[in-house]
């Protein structure tokens, strides 16, 4: 028999695995694992759980938010052969099982931890002893993923972090930065940076406007930096909301190594939680460095009829 260990953090987003876990359980069962269950009893305790068990395991599963995914990832990435890696979002936000397209619903999700198809994804390396799954960032609004009470997560979801940091606009702080990939240099005083793999953030599927692959070996780094005027930020929002025309104020690159330099500690924010504060940060993309299994591609129909030919036509117009 296959042997699975289950990891969850009953805590996340609206806490509704507790009502399923029974249901999930049994689905497991009937694909034939026999399966361990662990609820996380504190913040990282899922790290200590997947590095210390998950090499004797067929497969981990995890259920909780981006966090929670994190946690088992950053256990899971130091074995010599790590299992393959299943996934039930059951966060507020669920950025990565967007950008993967694993199923919102929570039974289809656990169906496809056990049946989908193994896909390798980057991991992001934050000064070589941490790590990020879909997102680094710092500056305006990155303090609202760690400092948003759960429970607050919960009731509002993503919708939590833009009432959080409205609050924080008046507040705006500027870093002054020292920024390296490649052979290209940015000195800039910036209010917010992320270094990104997924094609949402907070909820939002457009502030990442770059073409995303998952497994392609580079980051899609955005670095605003300090506006001058109120006129000046209300044209960066609206260019990151609105997506109107380019702004001067908006750096977008492609990069497998960034180095940050700063004249002070920065914090820094990891898959929606607190990542630690830095002067000098290295990231570094390890392609294809994880195996999740996710939804197998629709496969195209072979021979296109007379209607199918019909509705993409429609669909084109």
């Amino acid at each position: 028999m296959k042997k699975m260990l289950f990891i969850v953090n009953p805590r996340s987003g609206r806490e509704q695995v507790k009502t399923r876990l029974l249901e999930i359980l049994d689905l497991f069962s009937r694909e034939g694992y026999q399966v361990q269950v662990h609820i996380t009893q504190s913040p990282k305790d899922a790290t200590v759980i997947a590095r210390e068990y998950g090499a004797e395991y067929d497969l981990v599963v995890c259920s909780g938010g981006d966090g929670t995914l994190n946690e088992v990832i950053s256990g899971l990435i130091g074995l010599e052969s790590p299992p393959l890696l299943g996934y039930i979002p059951a966060g507020s936000t669920n950025d990565y099982a967007s950008s993967l397209r694993i199923p919102r619903d929570m039974m289809e999700a656990a169906e496809n931890a056990v049946t989908g198809n193994p896909f390798s994804i980057d991991i992001g390396q934050f000064s070589k002893n941490q790590h990020f799954v879909y997102i680094a960032a710092f500056g305006a609004f990155t303090e609202v993923s760690y400092q948003t009470s759960q429970d607050k997560k919960n009731i509002l979801g993503h919708q939590a972090y833009i009432l959080e940091g409205v609050k924080s606009l008046a507040a705006l702080k500027t870093y002054p930065m020292r920024v390296e990939w490649e052979d290209q240099v940015l000195e800039e005083e910036f209010v917010f940076g992320m270094v990104t793999n997924t094609i949402s953030v907070g909820g939002f599927k457009g502030l990442v406007t770059q073409s995303v692959a998952l497994n392609d070996g580079e980051f899609e780094v955005l670095l605003i930096r300090r506006p001058r005027t109120p006129l000046d930020l209300s044209n960066i929002i609206s260019y990151m909301f609105l997506k109107e025309e380019q702004n001067d104020y908006v750096f977008k690159f492609k990069a497998k190594e960034l180095k940050f330099t700063a004249q002070a500690p920065v914090d820094w924010v990891l898959d929606g939680e607190f990542g630690g504060s830095r002067q000098e940060v290295e990231i570094v993309n390890l392609k294809e460095k994880m195996k999740i299994l996710v939804q197998p591609p629709k496969p195209e129909p072979e021979n296109k009829g007379f209607l199918y030919t019909k509705i993409e036509k429609i669909v084109e117009k």
